[in-house]
């Protein structure tokens, strides 16, 4: 297969002083889940791949269809690539390119990637950045639905999101994803008023207010990392911030209520392997948390920037000007970003 590419509340400081997140119990993702999430009933995202898939003619496949490690000549390996506004394929989902089946369709995958209760969240991100579901978004798919190695993108503006039956491999999400906000102006207020996403970050400023002196010290730093930095350290070499190990445990406890708190968005199944992949390098005692003083929003020492990082996990929460996230998550250092 061939296809073209086109670039194209309270209040905050009483939140940071409410108890912290139990966590959700770390739990191995079984096989058994896999199957019955790829073979089940109308709903399931990797069903409606495949129903997708069939739908589309050989014109369209031509579009959007990619074998599995298609190359482009300027993004690289195409079915990883992020970026925090981009198109991975010209025609926009709410278009004439789509029937409305096959648009229903799509939004099925979407939805069965999100957990419920996050829809309508999710719907007002892409309200406010793009006019609604399907505006200014495309889709590709790599492999054949029916194999056992294929994947889902949906991309646009904050937001690139995988759907693959777990067929990539070592890989939370599929791959890197990448989600984000701009919920009034491009510069938000110090309050983020409206983003349906900074919720994360009063969780991770809730851990911050209960550190020492000297744990402030190790977690605070200077300078914000380059805006897409996600790919993992080299092995053995030291992380920035403060050793999740160092936390005490009502500490510890608050920063698990962080992780329940960031992947909480998505279905069961991806928070699962988030977690397996966490696990198989030592879990959240082998990360470290870092905020950063040159972007704080209103100088309130709320940090809007800040980062959970371990051997092979990076989460990289950025607030200023408005939210951009990035994730890279594997159960082994040596994948790269693009793998």
């Amino acid at each position: 297969m061939s296809g073209i590419f086109q670039n194209r509340e309270l209040s905050r400081r009483g939140f940071l002083q409410s108890s912290a997140h139990t966590a959700m119990a770390a739990s191995t993702l079984s096989s058994t889940l896999w199957a019955e999430e790829r073979n089940g009933s109308k709903g399931e995202p990797e069903s409606n791949v495949g129903r997708l898939f069939d739908s589309l003619t050989v014109g369209q496949k031509k579009s959007v269809c990619f074998d599995w490690n298609y190359q482009d000549p300027q993004r690289g390996l195409l079915r990883t690539f992020i970026a925090n506004n981009w198109n991975i394929t010209r025609p926009e989902v709410k278009s004439e390119f789509y029937t409305l089946e096959q648009q229903a369709l799509i939004r099925d995958i979407f939805e069965g990637i999100i957990q419920p209760d996050w829809h309508a969240r999710f719907d007002k991100q892409l309200e406010d950045d793009s006019g609604g579901f399907g505006h200014d978004q495309s889709i590709a798919i790599f492999g054949d639905p029916h194999s056992n190695q294929f994947e889902f993108v949906l991309t646009g503006r904050h937001m690139t999101l995988r759907c693959d039956g777990n067929s990539a491999p070592h890989v939370a999400f599929g791959g890197p994803i990448f989600y984000g906000h701009a919920a009034s102006d491009f510069d938000e207020d110090a309050d983020h008023t409206g983003n349906v996403f900074w919720s994360q970050a009063m969780a991770a400023n809730r851990v911050a207010s209960m550190l020492s002196g000297r744990q402030r010290e190790k977690a605070l730093l200077p300078n914000s990392p380059e805006e897409s930095a996600v790919e993992f350290g080299v092995k053995g070499a030291e992380r920035p911030g403060l050793p999740i190990e160092d936390l005490s445990s009502d500490q510890r406890e608050a920063m698990e209520g962080v992780l329940t708190k960031l992947i909480e968005p998505y279905r069961q199944v991806d928070q699962r392997e988030v977690r397996d992949c966490l696990k198989a390098q030592g879990g959240l005692d082998a990360c470290h948390l870092a905020f950063y003083r040159d972007e704080d929003i209103g100088g309130d020492e709320v940090w809007d920037n800040w980062r959970l990082e371990g051997p092979a996990f990076v989460w990289y929460f950025r607030g200023s000007p408005h939210v951009h996230v990035w994730v890279n998550i594997a159960d082994d250092p040596r994948v790269p970003l693009n793998a």
